[in-house]
């Protein structure tokens, strides 16, 4: 029989012949003044910072609001309003959605501006970024993607993990929101893995001028970040990298 054990943000899985850490994955339901919005799959911790962060790249608040683990296992209440009609919102979250890319930059363009110009880093810098991001569950359990905030010399801001790409760059948004940092600009993002368009959508809208990632961009990833001004470096490792859009950013 297969037991698992949790403690945070990892757990301890005990079976026949094997012991193991893996990392956690749990639901949580994002509820505004009391109404439930959204349920997603993530990784313990940070709740309160994933809701700011989920509502702000959608559009859906535009600063920081209240938002507290309520009684219930699994759940983060945050303050509204909201800004729009959730029912009159589209979300484009999965590789799987079959949006067109026109309809997809548009909605993005609505809510974000061109990203402003600078700052101008070391391509170095950009190439090491993915080596300077702390990830010590990933250590332990080899099982969680990360996002980090970074200055334009590589000093690292900020970094969250979490099973869900998308939900680490939503906690580290969530964060710099309660700090007063948004939008991001002069600051870098940099993500653990590949650049789908999601990541250059949270990206955008918070505003920050450079996205920087281990994995390869997607087409649509590309053509966003050209669309809003932004510069894309992928394949960042072993001392090189690949950028995409915004070259005048990166000496």
């Amino acid at each position: 029989m297969t037991e698992v054990h949790v403690h945070g943000a990892h757990a301890t899985v005990q079976a026949p012949g094997l012991e193991d850490e893996v990392a956690v994955e749990e639901p949580l339901e994002i509820r505004v003044d009391g109404a439930a919005l959204a349920v997603t799959m993530r990784t313990p911790g940070n709740d309160d910072e994933l809701a700011l962060g989920f509502l702000f790249g959608e559009g859906l608040i535009d600063g920081v609001r209240s938002a507290e683990p309520t009684l219930e296992a699994n759940t983060v209440e945050v303050a509204g309003p909201l800004l729009r009609d959730v029912a009159a919102r589209s979300f484009y979250t999965s590789s799987s959605c079959g949006v067109c890319g026109k309809g997809a930059l548009e909605e993005v363009a609505v809510h974000s501006e061109v990203a402003r110009a600078g700052p101008e880093l070391s391509r170095d810098v950009v190439a090491d970024l993915p080596e300077r991001l702390r990830q010590p569950t990933f250590d332990r359990t080899g099982g969680l993607h990360a996002t980090g905030l970074f200055t334009a010399t590589g000093e690292l801001v900020c970094v969250r993990e979490d099973v869900g790409r998308h939900n680490a760059m939503d906690k580290v948004i969530g964060w710099a929101l309660r700090e007063g940092l948004v939008p991001l600009h002069p600051h870098v993002l940099c993500v653990s893995g590949r650049l789908s368009f999601e990541l250059v959508q949270k990206a955008a809208v918070a505003g920050a001028p450079v996205l920087v990632g281990v994995g390869a961009p997607s087409s649509l990833a590309v053509r966003l970040a050209d669309d809003r001004g932004m510069t894309l470096c992928g394949f960042a490792r072993g001392g090189r990298v690949n950028v995409y859009t915004g070259p005048e950013r990166v000496r």
